[in-house]
């Protein structure tokens, strides 16, 4: 039986770009997210760029993620074999976080000023509890990388050290 596992061999960060450990984007800095489809939608992407979705949680946008595990989830479903995650840097903007269903700015962020909305990780708008991003403006995101699943075998009747 097969499984996947999404990695990032050798990864390094762009110059300028901002690591995790922030709890929220701040305006007007660059980070690295991710953004989880399938192949033949990441082909798209990469020929022609980034296009706002028209409807979704936060309205209309370019829907991302700081964190893999969140990105490498999309889409829903889908079998992990045709999937694909492309990392991304993105210059923020001005972020407004969004951390209710019932927020007033929630679809309306970008007529607010705001580039980038923002849903906090455990605010109770994702299931997973994961962060999730909506940039306005795709002229904000550069394309970096593909990720695909590496596909890893499972129940080999191995031991744990490899023995059998």
């Amino acid at each position: 039986m097969y499984q996947y596992e999404w990695a990032e061999d050798d990864f390094v960060l762009p110059y300028g770009v901002v690591r995790l450990d922030l709890p929220q984007p701040d305006s007007g800095k660059t980070y690295v997210m991710y953004h989880g489809t399938t192949k033949k939608a990441a082909k798209s992407i990469l020929a022609q760029g980034f296009r706002q979705s028209s409807e979704g949680m936060l309205g209309r946008g370019v829907y991302l993620s700081r964190d893999l595990v969140k990105a490498s989830r999309y889409p829903i479903g889908h079998p992990d074999h045709d999937k694909v995650v492309i990392r991304v840097k993105v210059n923020v903007g001005r972020v407004i976080a969004i951390n209710s269903q019932r927020h007033p700015l929630r679809l309306t962020w970008h007529d607010s000023g705001f580039d980038t909305a923002w849903v906090p990780p455990n605010c109770g708008m994702v299931k997973s509890g994961l962060e999730e991003n909506c940039v306005w403006d795709p002229k904000r995101i550069q394309i970096m990388a593909t990720i695909e699943p590496r596909q890893v075998q499972h129940g080999c009747g191995c031991s744990a050290r490899g023995y059998m």
